[in-house]
């Protein structure tokens, strides 16, 4: 049975003293365990969830796409080293007309084998069944595109295949580790109402686009310790006489890439949040327990005195820094893992898995609560090394008085323009600069917690703004299934509602420079174009040359290559030339790696006459169901993007997301701000109460004694406020500079309303705080002041 000592008793005692800056700052401390707890065990949900769906479903770890390959071949790619599974399959381009939708959806309808279950990425049946071998009027469609639609089994859609318009019933609704991010390719953003997955039976799809024999898609599974560039070199070679398009690896698949961004993303602000909020603690304990520590000195003598030896002392120390760090523990891992259902809800709309559930292991929780204890530990170590330090004899003397002299404005003969409160108040913080500069400090990491919480819905804003705006200046656009002639540019044009159009052309090529690779498509722009412009992220428009490739920054940094260096471009598709381009413009865009060039060059580029692969349109919204009408029976149309339907995305998956996680950082952002504020004052109060009780005894009044201690509180604050603007300002610019990944990348911008959130959020903890206080001020021990203290 354990025995509680009276060193446990006095610890006891003085955390009940100091029960309001103890609750305050194991509620920051909470904060941090919380942010934590959310961010690891969510990393470890989604990289467990992953790690298991891709095993029981044997997702594939190479892709190629081709023209048209003889069934044979899938033997002689199986002959390549490293290769353990082979699956060749059809996947196509269709349009399609889905009830209650008046404008075209695009779909991707990818073959099955009829008699067995595919080698590699096979379906999760959620409901209904299966498709029933050699019928050719059945599909099975993903689970995304279904419910965004209101559709169930039974239901029926048509699609152009083959350029007839055939009725498609849906007799399964499926998931695929190949899309657990459904997104449309080109696309940053899935918009499930248009985009959808359809499964087909592969004699039924080989059947109608004149494929018997044969496939133009391959998936494969390596072996263990197989060399992923052998084989795609090997691979490459076997497919380029049937029109091969370059084969690529797992990490460049366009579901894995996102599913592995928003991972990385965990990662990298799992680290940064709960650092500043732990280090904050770990500040606001070494200030607590240094002025405890201070007003203790007596108790320390004292104890001394009686016997209790350096290790004893500390150790009374240390176990109310660790009650304070289990206080915070007790409220930050269960809020933590509340949260963390509160975001699995929330990616369970963005990701598709067979099943996402919430794993809050206790090595997390383990993991949280070594981490803050070591963060608080190491923030008292050096307060309580004081204390242990401290000779009796020493400590029995107060500390030494503080010198005594005029303030600045004194010596500049302005004091008698104060009144006598202010000039008490200037004195006091002038003559504890140290103790003033922390309190501004640790005041001013509060306000840049709350920018730092809140800018990422700025930048947000500031990307979707420019994409949308001056970027992507048509309403719509079209992509075609095969490069046409550009005379279909002139019938798009009479299309009804067609105000104005663009033409586009896209390659897809692989660059090279030195060593490194990279596949890349070229969008080709007319000269004068006015639809799509190249702006940067700092919202510079950066002009087409006649000649050359515009190349994003990020896949300038991926192939180590700059303006004015040269670039050997691999065309793979066509008559397949290579040439070395040289490197005219870079653009610091918002998303992936893109390369562009005037759609005239391209064409020498690609030897070909003037083709086009899709326009863009401004359109008059009074004929749009007209002309969605005339799209949906085009059969050289593969797909339509509308900007409205993008936004629309926008605002209920990232929009709806970001306003989540805003609300999480700013609940925590505010419970630090007034941990923090209200930590100040009750540090202050402590160690002047026996002076104002003092000036309480010699006449002054509760206002004017109030005055002088929340006078210091305002000045502080106000001192605080613009310096943590400017911390604030530096961190968000070093997360915005971890967060600069290939998928996505972020401008640093923070809007005035973020700013003034996070002073006024301080401000008003600072007034709430004050007014606590001042209730503590009408509670002092006026007696005790007419003690000498021994």
């Amino acid at each position: 049975m354990a025995v509680i000592t009276a060193l446990d008793r006095k610890a006891l005692r003085d955390l009940w003293h100091m029960k309001g800056q103890a609750v305050a700052i194991a509620l920051v401390i909470g904060c941090g365990v919380a942010l934590f707890t959310l961010s690891r065990s969510m990393l470890h949900s989604l990289e467990l969830t992953q790690v298991t769906y891709y095993q029981r479903f044997h997702f594939a770890e190479v892709f190629a796409s081709l023209k048209r390959a003889p069934d044979a071949l899938r033997d002689r790619i199986a002959e390549i080293p490293g290769v353990a599974r082979v699956e060749t399959r059809i996947v196509v381009g269709v349009n399609l007309s889905v009830p209650g939708l008046s404008e075209p959806a695009t779909g991707r309808i990818i073959s099955v084998p009829d008699t067995r279950e595919s080698l590699l990425n096979q379906l999760y049946l959620r409901r209904g069944s299966m498709l029933t071998p050699g019928r050719d009027d059945q599909i099975l469609a993903s689970e995304a595109f279904a419910d965004a639609n209101l559709l169930e089994v039974g239901d029926s859609i048509s699609a152009v295949i083959n350029g007839r318009l055939k009725k498609l019933r849906i007799v399964g609704i499926v998931l695929s580790p190949e899309y657990i991010y459904e997104i449309k390719p080109g696309d940053i953003l899935p918009d499930n109402k248009h985009f959808g997955v359809l499964w087909m039976n592969h004699e039924a799809l080989s059947t109608a686009y004149n494929l018997e024999g044969a496939f133009n898609d391959v998936t494969i599974s390596l072996m263990r310790g197989a060399s992923l560039p052998e084989v795609l070199f090997r691979l490459d070679e076997l497919i380029k006489p049937y029109g091969g398009l370059g084969s690529y690896g797992r990490k460049d698949q366009p579901s894995h890439m996102f599913l592995d961004n928003e991972i990385e993303q965990n990662r990298q602000m799992g680290l940064i949040m709960p650092t500043v909020f732990l280090g904050v603690a770990a500040f606001l304990l070494n200030v607590v327990l240094t002025r405890t520590i201070n007003l203790q000195r007596e108790q320390i003598a004292a104890l001394k005195a009686f016997g209790y030896n350096n290790l004893e002392v500390g150790w009374h120390y240390m176990k109310i820094v660790l009650l304070i760090v289990g206080g915070g523990l007790a409220f930050g891992i269960p809020c933590g893992a509340w949260f963390g259902q509160v975001v699995t809800g929330m990616y369970a709309k963005l990701f598709h898995f067979p099943e996402f559930t919430y794993h809050l292991t206790y090595g997390v929780a383990l993991t949280a609560a070594l981490v803050s204890v070591v963060a608080s530990v190491l923030g008292a170590w050096s307060s309580i090394r004081k204390a242990v330090s401290l000779p009796p004899a020493e400590a029995m003397r107060p500390e030494p008085p503080t010198s005594f002299k005029p303030t600045i404005l004194e010596r500049l003969n302005l004091g008698h323009l104060l009144p006598p409160v202010m000039r008490m108040i200037l004195r006091q913080l002038e003559r504890h600069p140290v103790k003033t500069g922390l309190s501004v400090f640790a005041i001013s990491l509060a306000v840049a917690i709350i920018v730092l919480g809140n800018f990422m819905e700025d930048s947000v804003d500031y990307v979707m703004e420019a994409q949308f705006n001056r970027v992507q200046k048509y309403d719509m656009s079209v992509v075609t299934i095969e490069p046409v002639s550009s005379n279909a540019l002139y019938e798009i044009a009479s299309m009804p509602g067609v105000i104005h159009s663009e033409p586009t052309r896209g390659a897809s090529t692989r660059f090279r420079a030195g060593p490194r690779s990279r596949r890349v498509s070229i969008q080709g722009l007319p000269a004068n174009g006015t639809l799509f412009g190249l702006i940067d992220i700092d919202g510079n428009q950066i002009s087409l040359p006649p000649d050359g490739l515009v190349i994003s920054r990020k896949l300038g940094d991926i192939l180590n290559i700059k303006v004015g260096d040269m670039v050997q471009v691999e065309v793979l598709e066509g008559k397949r030339p290579v040439k070395d381009i040289p490197v005219v413009g870079s653009l610091q865009d918002f998303s992936g790696v893109s390369a562009y060039m005037n759609i005239d060059a391209l064409h020498r580029l690609l030897r070909e006459g003037p083709v086009i692969t899709g326009a863009n349109m401004i359109v008059d919204a009074r004929y749009e169901d007209q002309l969605f009408r005339e799209l949906k029976t085009v059969p050289a149309i593969a797909g339509v993007t509308m900007k409205e339907h993008a936004i629309e995305s926008f605002q209920k998956t990232v929009a709806e997301n970001l306003m989540t996680m805003k609300a999480i950082n700013l609940f925590f952002a505010c419970v630090i701000a007034i941990g923090v504020v209200y930590n100040s004052a009750r540090i202050s109060l402590s160690e002047r109460s026996r002076e104002l009780a003092t000036l309480r005894v010699i006449g002054f009044t509760r206002g004017e004694i109030s005055g002088i201690l929340l006078g210091e509180l305002a000045i502080i604050t106000l001192l605080a406020v613009p310096l943590g603007l400017w911390i604030g300002y530096k961190i968000a610019g070093g997360v915005v500079a971890l967060l600069d990944l290939e998928l996505f990348r972020f401008p640093l911008v923070i809007e005035r309303t973020t700013y003034g959130l996070a002073a006024g959020v301080v401000i008003l903890a600072s007034v709430i705080s004050g007014l606590l206080v001042r209730r503590r001020l009408d509670e002092l021990d006026l007696i005790a002041v007419l003690k000498s203290r021994e």
